[in-house]
């Protein structure tokens, strides 16, 4: 459904006709203006107007329908195709969750297509709103800001995995606990959240370069005014920095996995040997009650009066030897 629809005019707001036809034809005949039109998982009969009005390629349209697409950057013959993938954190259950943004870029038009929760778009209008500097550079304003949101909330979900991790760490490393037995069902899947936040920022490298003019993609994109590449080289310097800490994190806590699986195994080898030694010492006074108990005739000292006591006094000596030799060696 259409949840926002203005014609922004030398850096400033109006409201725009309710006939997306008309909208588009009156900021295509205005001097600095552009329509922005806002959807939240449109449906196909729904997004058919939008498509017929803006001449949209129908590949991108699929794409903008389907979701559950990569970052990516596509350029049509009337139109610029973005897609993004905001994330959302959610504290209460320490989980990393995503939406998708697709943007249309065109002749003096925006259109915006949201799925799911994670979305800066409420937040980015206002605050380009109050910006007609930046608003003057049409539909090229709204994408840099949209990127721009998108990516200062990355280095957000990038502080709050930074905390998660810690905290693992500790847990990990506590002297008292040495992590609890969910503790590595717990390390995987802040694994599995890493990966898909990597999903979202990774292959956003790649456009952001492009739309900031640089490398093989210097002269620029098509919709895209050129005076803005230095904005997009900022946010591409950003999503750098998300990246990188990323990696970094993904390394870490590989690593915090590696060491709980390791304490694990030190663990259970202090167990063996423990077992092993009182399992050491319970066999030295079985074996000699189970010579005597053979029941033969003649057996050394047999007969003698102090026979039971010495016997006694033997397999004593013998476990107080034992035990002594196993806690010098930290068996026990």
């Amino acid at each position: 459904m259409i949840v926002d629809c203005a014609i922004y005019r030398d850096g400033h707001r109006t409201e725009g006709p309710s006939d997306l036809s008309d909208a588009l034809d009156e900021a295509r005949t205005s001097v600095d203006a552009f329509v922005w039109i806002g959807l939240y998982e449109p449906t196909g009969k729904e997004f058919d107007l939008v498509t017929e009005e803006f001449g949209l390629h129908p590949l991108a349209v699929e794409d903008a329908l389907k979701a559950h697409q990569r970052p990516k950057l596509e350029v049509y013959d009337d139109s610029l195709f973005a897609v993004l993938k905001p994330v959302t954190y959610e504290p209460d259950s320490d989980t990393v969750s995503s939406g998708e943004l697709m943007i249309f870029l065109g002749d003096s038009f925006v259109v915006t297509v949201r799925h799911g929760e994670g979305s800066p778009l409420t937040a980015v209008r206002r605050r380009l709103e109050q910006d007609p500097e930046m608003l003057r550079l049409g539909p090229t304003a709204a994408l840099y800001s949209i990127a721009d949101a998108t990516v200062d909330h990355y280095l957000e979900v990038v502080t709050e995995l930074q905390n998660d991790l810690e905290e693992a760490e500790a847990e990990v490393f506590s002297p008292d606990s040495g992590g609890s037995r969910h503790t590595a069902s717990r390390i995987y899947t802040f694994k599995r959240q890493i990966l898909e936040f990597r999903r979202a920022t990774g292959p956003l490298g790649a456009p952001l370069i492009r739309l900031a003019g640089s490398g093989v993609y210097s002269p620029g994109v098509p919709f895209v005014d050129n005076k803005a590449q230095p904005f997009f080289r900022d946010v591409s310097d950003h999503l750098t920095r998300v990246n990188e800490s990323v990696e970094g994190l993904d390394r870490l806590v590989s690593d915090v996995l590696s060491a709980h699986l390791a304490q694990i195994s030190v663990r259970q080898n202090d167990d063996m040997r423990k077992i092993s030694a009182w399992a050491a010492m319970a066999a030295v006074p079985t074996m000699i009650a189970g010579i005597y108990g053979m029941n033969f005739d003649h057996m050394p000292e047999l007969h003698w009066l102090w026979g039971y006591p010495t016997v006694v006094l033997v397999m004593a000596v013998l476990e107080i030897l034992l035990f002594r030799l196993f806690k010098h060696r930290g068996w026990l």
